[in-house]
């Protein structure tokens, strides 16, 4: 059986998991933890059932049980695809601020892909791209960008946005299933598969090409997956020619702090932690706004577009 299978491989403590789930959804997350504790005593090195014992857990009220829970998803699945460390970090149990596992973000949005673009812009009122391509237009008029490459593309929503002005333009996201519903968009001259929260030399975006090659680098939504940012402002400036421009959004952390998890397990970023990223990375801040980036359980999320220049 393999370590991150979600299924348990054993009858029984899958109905008994059933049941957990019946009971948390109707709130008895006592029981359901109770429940998922005999599941767990037949199948004990099941990863997914431990991950829910501690959500189960958690919501009862029980965070040093929720934590010891976590821990053993680790023990047992190392490479964390279910985001264990996260919320570790989030329970104050592991420090906040590290980059998350990127395998359990590839999973994320690899099972996302197929619903992305109707979930998100839809019904969550998700407007990012046209809103920083506009902040694009308004700031620098409409000159054309002779390479733009589009870091976290996902389904292509910027890249849609940003097409009609520029020469070529690159995507790169960590997701397959992502990439190939921006494939088929036709939008792109070229994606490639990459992984952001590595350092630029191990990231994938330079294999078979050139440092330096691009006029403007977007990432949109980006930044809500990491904590710490000096990886990626390091992989855009790699990527800019000198006067080339950087375009991204976060998530606002108001006066909570630099760098902020979320209950959502996003992470959000004060302005003056942005500016002083873009100050020691040799950016200029062109302009920055507040911004809604989305409905979040019914209220609008507060957000920033930062357009910035690499010095010349």
């Amino acid at each position: 059986m393999s370590s991150n299978q979600l299924s348990s491989g054993n009858l029984i403590a899958d109905r008994r998991t059933e049941y957990a789930h019946m009971l948390a959804a109707e709130g008895d997350h006592a029981a359901a933890a109770d429940l998922m504790r005999q599941a767990l005593e037949l199948v004990p090195d099941w990863p997914a059932g431990q991950f829910r014992l501690a959500d189960y857990e958690e919501k009862s009220g029980r965070k040093e049980a929720a934590v010891e829970a976590l821990r053993k998803v680790l023990d047992l699945n190392p490479e964390d695809i279910f985001g264990a460390s996260l919320k570790l970090a989030f329970l104050g149990s592991a420090p906040v601020g590290g980059q998350p596992p990127s395998q359990h973000v590839e999973r994320l949005f690899d099972d996302y892909a197929d619903r992305f673009d109707v979930s998100l812009v839809d019904r969550l009122g998700y407007n990012v791209p046209e809103t920083l391509a506009a902040l694009i237009e308004e700031e620098i008029g409409d000159a054309r960008f002779a390479h733009v490459i589009d870091l976290g593309c996902g389904t292509g929503l910027f890249g849609e946005r940003i097409r009609a002005r520029t020469d070529y333009l690159e995507g790169y996201d960590l997701s397959t299933n992502m990439l190939t519903k921006a494939a088929d968009k036709g939008v792109y001259d070229h994606l490639g598969q990459a992984d952001l929260f590595l350092p630029p030399e191990t990231s994938g975006l330079f294999t078979g090409s050139a440092s330096h090659r691009a006029t403007l680098v977007s990432a949109t939504d980006v930044f809500l997956y990491l904590g710490n940012l000096d990886s990626v402002f390091m992989l855009a400036c790699e990527l800019l020619s000198p006067g080339g421009i950087f375009a991204f959004s976060t998530e606002e952390a108001g006066e909570d702090g630099d760098v902020v998890l979320r209950p959502s397990l996003r992470y959000a970023h004060s302005r003056d932690y942005i500016r002083r990223c873009c100050a020691d990375f040799g950016l200029i801040v062109l302009a920055d706004r507040e911004t809604t980036i989305r409905n979040d359980g019914g209220k609008p999320l507060s957000g920033m577009l930062f357009l910035t220049q690499k010095s010349i």
